[in-house]
């Protein structure tokens, strides 16, 4: 990775120095400079390496800042905007962290790949471990994936996306206690038999507007998989949150609602309910779909723009190299995604979803996941700790911008 830039060396020699918010200014300006990456010649995410066996130390609370440096919550963003301010680090330490889930009560779930591990970071910023899922085999790019909350009627229910033994599968338990105490319930499945290999395994969660559980997974290494509709690879499948197959799904009596995906990673619904997702492409393409029910995106017949009518072409396209998205947050009417490889937020317009707006480019690293955080900033988590970035002295951290209009 080429040299750091003066912002980023000013927070790593800090990080030495203390624990406190560390910060720099956002870049929102459009940039088309290409990273400096190694390319691989046949995937756009090379295998990880094995998991290192050495213990990590406890993920790291940072001292919450006060309020008057924090937008307030639910700020009713609307049209296009970008990161404007300061990036704080709100924890540091993290292993290999894979997704955030706000909870109502204040506090933030996060979930480690490698370790199993979920930690609840309260709002004043304290960090401890709420539970190590079970029956996780991490290996390559399988481990603890995706976390989905859902509230109500008196419940707080946590779904987890997980590599087991045999497949990937869904399992849910009950949230209960207070903040800095809470216990996770007896987790039991709620969809199984998802193919899994070392890579392109899914493994991002949503909760729609519908109420609904819409689950991404990968073709898991079987290219046919993904135009199967029998099989639950290369898939997004649609749920009640019991398990059980919607009536009103596309086919019925099948979970499956699109199909045609390589190694879909990111999902989020807009204002208007439309779900977007984020997709690994494989030498040449990544892609953000505009998801329709039953509609099929063409993996692997088609990888990227096709304009074949048997397929829904992607709104946007990007050479590996500049994304490799994961997660997928929508803030206003922007859609951010998360890139790895690219190692950057790209923002994108809804209403013009065909350009975008590249941020923070090299500046932390590999960026796992992205979401709308309880403060109203924009709040994302890099993962250069995964077995293929070049961690920080702080690494891995989950980092908080505010946004204002472009």
């Amino acid at each position: 990775m080429g040299e750091a830039t003066a912002s980023t060396r000013a927070i790593r020699q800090g990080a030495a120095m203390s624990i406190r918010p560390h910060r720099r200014t956002a870049a929102v300006a459009a940039t088309t400079a290409a990273l400096a990456l190694v390319i691989a010649a046949c995937a756009a995410e090379p295998e990880a390496s094995t998991p290192s066996a050495a213990p990590r130390p406890a993920p790291s609370e940072v001292p919450a800042p006060s309020p008057s440096e924090t937008a307030a919550a639910d700020p009713g963003l609307t049209g296009f905007v970008l990161p404007a301010g300061e990036v704080d680090a709100l924890v540091t330490g993290l292993a290999a962290p894979w997704s955030v889930a706000p909870l109502e009560n204040g506090s933030v779930l996060i979930s480690e790949r490698d370790s199993a591990r979920i930690h609840e970071v309260m709002a004043a910023g304290a960090v401890r471990e709420l539970a190590t899922v079970p029956g996780v085999v991490p290996g390559g790019e399988g481990g603890l994936h995706g976390l989905a909350v859902h509230e109500g009627d008196g419940a707080t229910t946590l779904f987890i996306y997980v590599t087991a033994s045999g497949d990937n599968r869904v399992l849910r338990g009950e949230v209960t206690g207070e903040p800095g105490a809470l216990q996770l319930g007896e987790l039991t499945p709620v969809i199984t038999g998802i193919p899994k290999a070392r890579t392109h395994n899914g493994g991002r969660l949503a909760i729609g507007p519908d109420e609904k559980l819409y689950v991404t997974t990968g073709d898991a290494q079987v290219l046919e998989a993904a135009q199967d509709p029998a099989s639950l690879a290369g898939k997004i499948l649609r749920l009640e949150l019991d398990g059980s197959v919607p009536a009103d799904n596309p086919t019925a009596g099948s979970p499956v609602y699109s199909l045609g995906h390589r190694n879909p990673q990111g999902i989020a619904f807009d204002r208007e309910g439309q779900l977007w997702a984020a997709e690994f492409g494989q030498n040449t393409w990544d892609e953000l779909n505009r998801i329709e029910p039953g509609a099929n995106y063409g993996w692997p017949i088609v990888e990227g723009i096709g304009g074949d009518d048997r397929f829904v072409d992607p709104v946007q396209q990007w050479a590996t190299s500049e994304a490799s998205p994961s997660g997928l947050a929508i803030a206003g009417d922007t859609l951010f995604l998360a890139g790895l490889r690219g190692q950057r937020l790209l923002a994108v317009d809804i209403a013009n979803p065909g350009a975008s707006t590249p941020v923070f480019a090299g500046e932390f690293g590999r960026i796992r996941d992205a979401l709308l955080g309880p403060d109203g900033r924009l709040w994302f988590v890099t993962n250069n700790t995964d077995g293929r970035g070049e961690p920080g002295l702080e690494d891995d951290r989950l980092l908080a911008v505010e946004l204002a209009p472009a």
